[in-house]
């Protein structure tokens, strides 16, 4: 084949969400932070987000990781999280593929019984310790960014569920985190489409009735998702991640499980050295655990260590033609939910 120019990725999927890597062929970003470079996709350029994440080059269950240069001396990496709506500062399911990516590749040197990578991220530095065995990412522990409550028990006023209670948590990005015996439903696969769509809707009624802004970090300053969650008998924190236009997160979602121990941290129900098991909606779990507290902006915080496993599962390359009639990509309502147009 003689294409002219060409995107390489690694495909890789964490506990069966897909989180592609760039590992080649993406233009060169703008900016001297990796936050920096996400708000330039979200506000100057978007033009790779779209053509990654959308049709007919992907599918609405899936993100895709941008691999680029560390801005700072004490990282091997940097990576920026795309998905259908905007570029996001961290995602923990994201980060465990672009670990294994990394490893797996042999674009970080792996070392037996284990290997340390630090990864530059919009949110912040994440230290990744990864098991390895025979050649293999068997294992991936994040120590993720300070998280912390932002607002608990906030009362939000809603046409179909009448007032339900909201906890609003920064874990990487920010979360309302609700409990789903409010909106009627439990967190079964059956129910993942009244979930997506209750998420999303659930997320435009917060917008109107609340604020979020960081207080260190520009730009982030919206609820990027709903997370739903119920306690199992055996004590895991089963959970549900709703993200735009309309669909969950197949994996236990690593950001939104720190932000869900920054409410528990916040109501006194752990403490350091304390872990909760995290279970998506078809099974798969990570382990949360507090190794530490902190203060973000005047905020107790927990420090988040949140271990799981992704699994490479082959390579693809994207040919990037300037005839392509859709190189913005589309998303049709059919699959990607009645919420497509929020995309724009």
């Amino acid at each position: 084949m003689n294409w002219e120019r060409s995107i390489d990725l690694i495909q890789v999927h964490c506990q069966g969400e897909i989180g592609k890597v760039i590992v080649g062929g993406a233009p060169e970003i703008p900016g001297a932070t990796m936050l920096d470079k996400m708000n330039h996709i979200n506000t100057v350029d978007d033009s790779l987000r779209r053509f990654v994440t959308f049709e007919p080059r992907a599918s609405v269950a899936m993100s895709v990781n941008l691999l680029v240069a560390p801005t700072r001396p004490d990282a091997e990496a940097g990576f920026i999280v795309l998905q259908a709506d905007r570029a996001h500062p961290m995602s923990g399911s994201n980060c465990i593929c672009v670990v294994t990516a990394l490893l797996e590749s042999g674009r970080v040197p792996m070392q037996e019984p284990e290997t340390v990578v630090r990864l530059d991220t919009p949110a912040g530095l994440v230290v990744a310790r990864a098991a390895c065995c025979d050649g293999r990412c068997v294992s991936v522990s994040l120590d993720n960014v300070p998280s912390f409550a932002e607002v608990l028990d906030k009362i939000i006023d809603t046409p179909r569920w009448g007032r339900i209670k909201v906890d609003v948590a920064f874990g990487g990005v920010y979360y309302a985190i609700v409990d789903v015996g409010q909106i009627q439903l439990d967190i079964v696969p059956k129910y993942a489409r009244d979930l997506a769509e209750a998420g999303i809707e659930l997320r435009s009624l917060l917008a109107e009735q609340v604020e979020v802004k960081h207080p260190t970090l520009s730009g982030i300053d919206e609820i990027a998702y709903v997370m739903f969650r119920a306690t199992e008998p055996d004590g895991a924190v089963r959970t549900c991640t709703t993200l735009q236009p309309g669909r969950v997160d197949r994996s236990p979602c690593g950001t939104g499980s720190s932000a869900n121990l920054a409410t528990l941290l916040a109501r006194g129900e752990v403490s350091v050295g304390d872990r909760r098991t995290s279970r998506s909606i078809i099974g798969g779990e990570f382990l949360a655990e507090a190794i530490g507290e902190t203060e973000v902006g005047g905020r107790r915080a927990v420090l988040p260590r949140i271990t799981g496993r992704g699994w490479v599962y082959g390579t693809e390359q994207l040919r990037i033609s300037g005839d392509d009639p859709f190189a913005h990509g589309f998303a049709l309502s059919d699959s990607w939910g009645p919420q497509v147009d929020m995309l724009g």
